[in-house]
């Protein structure tokens, strides 16, 4: 499904990604975890084709988005969608039109057709007949039941999640957490999960990935990551102040 070879990307004269390698398969949960600001959502923007790497390739069912633009391009990037870390809903439009916003260049599709797939995916992230309301009415973790509904509708094949349990309490997590577990099975999608929160790694991922130092380390299972020889992961993953170097501390604080 994806493949990463070579991936590097710099700003500023600062490697932030440094020669990485992944191979994400078709419908697993992938957790890519790391500390704020290692470049996480960095591989996003460069998984969508919004920003271009300096070295390496990125190939989606065989096709390198690196060497695609215009209509080839947004072909591709019909088949991935994002749910953004902090929903990034269009304060203008109701919760319907929302939720249907990915559906209007699916020309083959009437508009009954639209509504209907609007109002099934609000019933799939348990928010049934709430099209008319508008996004400020709704709570931080209604809002992001939204975005995810808004990034299935279109029935992509890889559906990228950008810190999707940032700023919600330990119970609205877990209700994001097994939307994402939800949606996977149901609509067979790909996901690959941006994360740095413990309870969203274990309770989504099938397989984990570690970004420090602009290096990617694929460390496994759940299970697995427990059990890491890489020391660093086991720190992440208990909460170890050992994690940080003294720079690190400065800058995360």
């Amino acid at each position: 499904m994806i493949k990463i070879r070579n991936l590097t990307k710099i700003y500023d004269n600062k490697i932030v990604i440094d020669d990485i390698d992944l191979d994400v398969t078709d419908g697993e949960k992938l957790a890519v975890i790391g500390v704020s600001g290692c470049g996480k959502s960095t591989l996003l923007k460069l998984i969508m084709g919004i920003e271009k790497p300096e070295k390496g390739s990125i190939e989606i069912n065989g096709q390198d988005i690196k060497k695609l633009e215009g209509k080839a391009l947004n072909e591709i990037r019909k088949k991935i969608n994002m749910v953004f870390q902090y929903s990034a809903l269009f304060d203008s439009m109701t919760v319907g039109q929302n939720v249907g916003f990915g559906l209007e260049h699916l020309k083959h599709l009437k508009e009954k057709e639209k509504e209907m797939i609007v109002g099934q995916m609000l019933e799939d992230v348990g928010l049934s007949g709430i099209q008319s309301k508008m996004p400020a009415e709704l709570s931080g973790g209604m809002q992001k039941r939204i975005g995810i509904a808004r990034a299935i509708a279109p029935n992509p094949e890889v559906v990228l999640y950008d810190e999707p349990t940032t700023g919600l309490d330990p119970v609205r997590s877990t209700i994001i957490e097994d939307l994402i577990n939800k949606m996977n099975q149901k609509f067979k999608v790909t996901s690959l999960i941006i994360t740095h929160q413990v309870s969203t790694i274990y309770r989504t991922a099938n397989r984990i990935a570690m970004m420090y130092d602009g290096k990617l380390y694929d460390v496994g299972s759940p299970e697995e990551a427990k059990k890491s020889k890489i020391k660093k992961v086991r720190d992440f993953l208990e909460g170890n102040t050992e994690y940080l170097t003294s720079e690190e501390e400065l800058n995360y604080g």
